[in-house]
């Protein structure tokens, strides 16, 4: 998909890139949400993934203490780093978490530092993540 949108000259619009809050770090296995939270529907936030998904978190934690930033700064950043073209929107309400935000344009990845994400990532495996081949209607 990245391939055509660049061939084609369209840019992206990562959505939900902090993984609903997800990877701001704040989140742990423990983390409960309310009925009315549609988060408590989602495969991804049952405890279980919370639980398996916080290495990416870890990941993420362990760059930011690199980098003096946060894990969401450091998730954005890598958003940014990929493409010119691809520019995340993360939605807040909260101004220190806009605050935040606009901070990861400040971050400076190195391309050892994108290796690092890169490889780390790999050996991850994310529960709970819904695709076309294992969504229910």
């Amino acid at each position: 998909m990245l391939s055509t949108l660049e061939e084609l000259g369209i840019g992206l619009v990562p959505y939900s890139p902090l993984g609903r809050g997800f990877l701001t770090g704040k989140m742990t296995e423990n983390t409960k949400f309310g009925s009315a939270d549609f988060r408590s529907a989602l495969p991804r936030f049952a405890p279980e993934a919370l639980k398996a998904n916080q290495a990416v978190v870890a990941l993420l934690t362990r760059i930011a203490a690199k980098k003096n930033a946060t894990p969401a700064q450091i998730a954005l950043a890598w958003l940014l780093a990929q493409k010119t073209w691809i520019v995340p929107i993360p939605g807040t309400t909260k101004l220190a978490r806009l605050e935040e935000n606009l901070g990861a344009a400040s971050v400076e990845l190195s391309p050892e530092d994108l290796r690092e994400i890169e490889d780390s990532a790999a050996k991850i495996t994310v529960q709970g993540v819904v695709t076309r081949r294992n969504w229910r209607r």
